[in-house]
Formats: structure tokens, C-alpha cells, sequence
């Protein structure tokens, strides 16, 4: 094999997409930075046990592994990087009140997420600390589609369609509360309403009584518009915390209907039997869609149980896009204009391309006997010299 031949869903960004999701992440920070966001950048690496702590268990078989050469225990190079935003907020930061955190980085997965992605996505969140209320999941949802509107997506590309899914985590354990029954029953139970497995459900209901089980199997169908809410009103009615989600929906989409009522070609959908996420999340969650992409474009939702582990259990909420998925729907932006210069060491040619580059410019310099071959920049102007001044001139 050739020595450079990249491992299997590994790859190289070259020119211009390099550049093109540089200046997403810069849109996206700079959108987190109007909302009040701080930045942080935790490492690509840490002690296996902090990055695998609480709800990152999950993220075990994602996770690479090695051997520190300095101390000998086990590192692991993260797979998500809400875990390390937890440990920063908990033992670094430990403020006592709302703490709004973002982050852009790469994150490393064992595996590829879905057929053709990569195994290195490019992460960019933002997450909320310390407040229990649903306006920090409302918020959340909003910087998450400001992102998409300032990046061009939206408004400005009417061509695509959005659709925001919601859902809360704490409906099928509500059905299941009370209930003496092992956690590898619970388990099941989930993967056969994440597969929408009718037999397998009725099966694994077996044992159950038959108000907990007629709910988990009217639960598979609660799925489209607004409409699932109103039913599912009445086949959760005897669960409180069940109802208190679909109440907590209903505020949220409401609120959410009035934010984006200028996005163009936005809808809403409700998936009470999505189980993605249970063993992490712990109240409401949201998918974005748009055509284009096999997978959500954006996750995100409540996680209130991150940060027990490091000994502080406190409200958190949140989101996380990969860049590079989300590059993919974006028109490739016009090539630079930059100015050609001839290289020289005349004080006054660099003095003259000093100005230029201060004022924004792009200038480039032709080293001797070569030509400039590039994908990011086409050249418009030049400098030349005339009666002693370096001029620039259209090509």
C-alpha cells in the first residue's frame, strides 16, 4: 500500500473547501458570540475514564484508545465533545450561575456515524449551563438556526426545505416508571420501538400491564404534525411526567412558530417514539433536516445528567453540527480577487504591497521564474512600475 493513502473515511481538505469551512466556523462563533457564548477549546485528548464518564459512556465504541508514554493509563481522543464542556463547567469554571459555553473542533470517531461520512467531523456547539427552564432550550434551537440563516442557508437559499423534529426523552421512561422490570427489558423494549419491531414489542410487553403496554404500542405512531400532540394528550393521560412533555412541546413549538415565521420553507414535526439519544438525553431533543443530507444536519437537546459525574449535577442544553456535512449544502463561494505582484526587494514595491494588504487586499507575489497555480484566488489587477511608482493596474 501507498505510504500516502489515507485510512478508510479519512480525508484530506483541500483548497477551496478548506477555506470555505474556515469561514463557516467564523460565522458560526461569531453567531454564538452575538448570543452571549463564551469560547473554549478543550483538548483532543484526555484520560479515558473523564472522556467515557456519565452520559459519555455511549461514546465507548467511538472512541479511539491509546497508552500515554508519560504515565502509562489509558487516553482516549474524543469521540463528542459535550463531556469535556461539562468538566470544563463543573471543575474549571464552577459558576454558580447560567453559563453559556461554545466550541469548534475536530472529534475522531472509530467508526464513520452513517454510509459515506467521515470518521473525522468538524464539531461546532454551543451548550447552557445551569438553567432548567424551557428558555434555554428555545434558545438553543435559535442560535442553532441563526447559524444556518448568517451562513446563507435559509432565507437566501429558497431552495431548501427545513424541518425541525422534536421530541423528549422522558416520555418512554415515564411509561416504564414503577414497573419491576430488568434494564435489559427496558432495553429492548426501546430498540423495538426505535425499529418500529410490532412483534418483538408485543413480546417484550408480555409481562407488562396492559395500560403501560397498549401505550408503548400507540407510541410508534405518534409521529407528524401537531396533531400527534393532541393524541398523544389523551393516550398518555395517565402519566404526568409523560403529559408534562407534551406540554413542554407544545410551549416550545408555539414559540418557535413565532421566532421563524420570516424562514423560508420551514416545518415542524413530532417523533414521540425516536430513541436515539435515551441513554444521553434527558428531556426535550430536536433534529434539523433538509434535503441533501442521509442524516439530521443538527442535534441537540436537554442532557441534564452530564455533569453529575463530576460532582455537578446542574441543567444543561445544547447543540452540535459537523461542518464538513453542512459545507456540502452550501454553493461554493466565487473565487478572491487578489493582485499580482513581481517579486522584488525594491523598498518601494513592498512598501506599495504593505498598503495594500492593510487596506484588505490579497497581493501576490510571483517568485522568480514561476507562475501562481491555485484554486482560491484569480487575479484582476497588477502591479507594475511606471515612472518610478508602483501602480496598480487592471488585468
Amino acid at each position: 500500500m501507498s505510504a500516502w493513502v489515507l485510512p478508510d473515511h479519512i480525508a484530506d481538505v483541500l483548497p477551496s473547501e478548506a477555506r470555505h469551512i474556515e469561514e463557516l466556523r467564523r460565522v458560526c462563533l461569531d453567531s454564538a458570540r452575538s448570543f452571549g457564548y463564551e469560547l473554549i477549546i478543550p483538548p483532543m485528548l484526555e484520560h479515558l475514564e473523564s472522556l467515557l464518564s456519565g452520559s459519555g459512556t455511549s461514546l465507548d465504541l467511538q472512541t479511539f484508545k491509546l497508552i500515554d508514554q508519560l504515565s502509562g493509563r489509558t487516553l482516549g481522543i474524543r469521540a463528542d465533545t459535550t463531556p469535556q464542556v461539562a468538566r470544563i463547567d463543573a471543575h474549571l469554571l464552577n459558576r454558580a450561575g447560567v453559563t453559556r459555553l461554545c466550541y469548534c473542533g475536530p472529534v475522531l470517531h472509530t467508526r464513520p456515524s452513517k454510509p459515506f461520512a467521515t470518521r473525522e467531523p468538524m464539531q461546532m456547539g454551543a451548550e447552557i449551563y445551569g438553567h432548567a427552564g424551557l428558555e434555554a432550550d428555545l434558545e438553543v434551537i435559535e442560535l442553532a438556526m441563526h447559524c444556518l440563516s448568517q451562513s446563507g442557508l435559509g432565507r437566501s437559499f429558497s431552495n431548501l426545505n427545513f424541518q425541525i423534529d422534536l421530541g423528549d426523552a422522558r416520555i418512554i421512561p415515564a411509561l416504564l416508571s414503577g414497573l419491576e422490570i430488568s434494564e435489559e427489558l427496558r432495553d429492548q423494549i426501546k430498540s423495538c420501538i426505535a425499529t418500529k419491531d410490532i412483534s418483538g414489542l408485543k413480546l417484550a410487553c408480555s409481562s407488562l400491564a396492559t395500560a403501560n403496554s397498549t401505550a408503548l404500542f400507540e407510541l410508534i405512531d405518534l409521529y407528524g404534525t401537531e396533531a400527534v400532540l393532541v393524541k398523544a394528550q389523551t393516550v398518555l393521560k395517565n402519566w404526568p411526567a409523560a403529559l408534562k412533555a407534551i406540554d413542554d412541546l407544545l410551549w416550545l413549538k408555539e414559540r418557535l412558530v413565532q421566532k421563524f415565521k420570516d424562514f423560508e420553507h420551514l416545518s415542524f414535526a413530532f417523533d414521540l417514539s425516536d430513541v436515539r439519544g435515551y441513554s444521553y438525553y434527558t428531556g426535550l431533543r430536536f433534529s434539523v433536516y433538509t434535503q441533501g443530507l442521509s442524516d439530521a444536519l443538527i442535534r441537540g437537546g436537554r442532557y441534564d445528567e452530564v455533569g453529575a459525574v463530576f460532582g455537578r449535577l446542574r441543567p444543561a442544553v445544547g447543540f452540535s453540527i459537523d461542518l464538513k456535512d453542512w459545507v456540502q449544502l452550501l454553493a461554493r463561494p466565487p473565487t478572491r480577487v487578489a493582485v499580482k505582484a513581481p517579486w522584488s526587494q525594491d523598498a518601494l514595491l513592498q512598501s506599495r504591497i504593505n498598503q495594500l494588504r492593510e487596506q484588505g487586499e490579497t497581493v501576490v507575489c510571483l517568485l522568480p521564474g514561476q507562475e501562481i497555480v491555485g484554486d482560491e484566488f484569480c487575479f484582476d489587477r497588477e502591479l507594475v512600475l511606471i515612472e518610478g511608482a508602483w501602480i496598480v493596474q487592471k488585468l
